[in-house]
């Protein structure tokens, strides 16, 4: 077999390119794939795991996601038109990043390479490229660098990518389970595609056991409502799934009665919560929880509260978002919201966990169900602004402070009103700096209390019209 015909793993055995399909979309005219047998070691069932065995051998094989490999997905359209571009690969583990970079560098006839950034460096990387520059100008062959956990490079490194991306001595994938625009630099990004690859969903899953069914031989000994369980614990990891599907296979025998989801969470433990608590998830979660309150959904509420629990998310951070949120997107539209948010705070910090989480699970219920206005979270926004426009306007000289006989003769405090002399307990001066224009700030709505401030309001504009006129 000829070095061409070849994909050479940077730390491992040269592993064999995938023979073209016809029925690829119309992409072999534009990507001829380099022919070559599969290797007979990938039926070895007795020491290979099960998801290596069933890794899919065709991007058509590729589960869940046909945005990408569909009649009409991106990655479709970028072989059909013979030009692969650099990519990154964003999502999940277990959704076929790895799979899909194999795949792409045996449909697009290029040499295949994979470094990881937990345990690679600089010198791993100039090998990379260096090993990429000799075979092209040996073979013509370009290569397929494919880097797992990009986001793991620090900036400088990512930087050491540029030039062999411009130049085209690699043709660059990088898989990330973390945000790129948090993870990765800006020129980086503006050199590659980013494509997001989806969390399996139930049918891609179930496709996925009916497939490890076929490979085994043998018939997963699991109620319909067990099979649902299994692949609800898989939550989205395909290769997750097959780990489960081998334990499973091997604590039972074949003629086991099928098990439910009681008995299968006695056997199988559950795949942890997907989150980072310094991360984009830990944002994404926070997020839903705020706008489902803003919403007036408590169940929703509820809910993202207790998954942000589950993913180790530390309860204090939740109630320092709760308070906030009670003056945020509440305000006078219900005045009980913010003591009770400091309460449910202060209950926790009383109680502990797990005592202290039904304190702040009532919290969310009542933030949720409360009448909302940011009516006050604006008007604070636009005096700030205000602030910052109109300097050092001193304040009109009847309300400035008058401790002394010489302040007093300058005029200060002359002719201020005591208001609570004066008839509703309102004067209707004026309170701006002098020749400043007055400025309505805080406009309450027609909702909860601040129906019925908006109407106290409206009696005191009326009140200083009328000093006015």
């Amino acid at each position: 077999m000829m070095m061409s015909d070849m994909v050479p793993d940077l730390f491992g055995s040269p592993a064999p390119d995938r023979p073209s399909r016809q029925d690829e979309r119309g992409a072999s005219e534009r990507f001829p794939a380099a022919s070559s047998a599969h290797s007979a070691s990938r039926h070895r069932a007795g020491t290979q795991p099960l998801a290596d065995r069933l890794r899919p051998q065709s991007l058509d094989d590729v589960q869940g996601q046909a945005h990408l490999l569909g009649s009409e997905g991106t990655l479709t359209r970028m072989l059909e038109s013979g030009h692969l571009s650099s990519l990154i690969l964003w999502g999940g583990p277990g959704c076929g990043k790895t799979t899909i970079a194999q795949l792409l560098a045996a449909r697009a006839g290029l040499f295949y390479a994979k470094i990881s950034a937990v345990f690679s460096g600089v010198a791993d990387l100039k090998k990379a490229f260096e090993e990429a520059r000799r075979k092209a100008e040996a073979t013509g062959k370009g290569t397929l660098l494919f880097v797992d956990e990009i986001h793991r490079f620090n900036r400088a490194q990512q930087d050491g990518f540029l030039p062999y991306v411009e130049r085209g001595t690699v043709v660059l994938v990088g898989a990330t389970t973390e945000n790129p625009s948090f993870a990765l630099n800006s020129a980086l990004l503006s050199r590659c595609q980013v494509l997001v690859l989806h969390r399996l969903d139930d049918e891609a899953l179930e496709k996925l056991l009916l497939r490890a069914e076929g490979e085994t031989g043998r018939t997963l000994p699991l109620t319909p409502e067990g099979r649902a369980s299994l692949r609800a614990m898989a939550d989205g990891d395909g290769r997750y799934l097959l780990n489960m599907v081998e334990q499973l296979l091997s604590l039972t025998k074949a003629d086991t009665r099928p098990l439910g989801p009681a008995e299968l969470a006695r056997s199988l433990s559950r795949r942890p919560v997907l989150y980072d608590r310094d991360r984009d998830e830990h944002y994404n979660l926070i997020s839903a929880l705020h706008k489902s309150l803003r919403g007036s959904d408590p169940d929703a509420g509820l809910y993202w509260f207790a998954r942000m629990l589950e993913g180790g998310e530390d309860p204090r951070y939740i109630a320092r978002r709760l308070v906030r949120f009670a003056s945020e997107d509440i305000g006078e539209a219900d005045p009980t919201s913010l003591p009770l948010a400091q309460a449910g705070a202060a209950a926790y910090e009383r109680l502990g966990s797990p005592e202290g989480e039904v304190a702040l699970a009532q919290v969310v219920v009542h933030l949720a169900v409360a009448s909302k206005s940011n009516a006050v979270y604006k008007a604070y926004n636009e005096a700030r602004a205000l602030a910052k426009q109109t300097g050092s306007l001193m304040p009109p000289a009847h309300i400035r402070n008058a401790p002394t006989a010489l302040m007093k003769e300058l005029g200060y405090k002359k002719g201020y009103e005591y208001d609570h002399d004066c008839e509703d307990g309102v004067s209707g001066q004026n309170y701006f700096p002098d020749g400043m224009k007055r400025v309505t700030l805080y406009r309450p709505v027609d909702r909860g209390f601040e129906e019925r401030i908006r109407k106290r309001l409206d009696m005191l504009a009326q009140k200083r019209a009328s000093r006015q006129s």
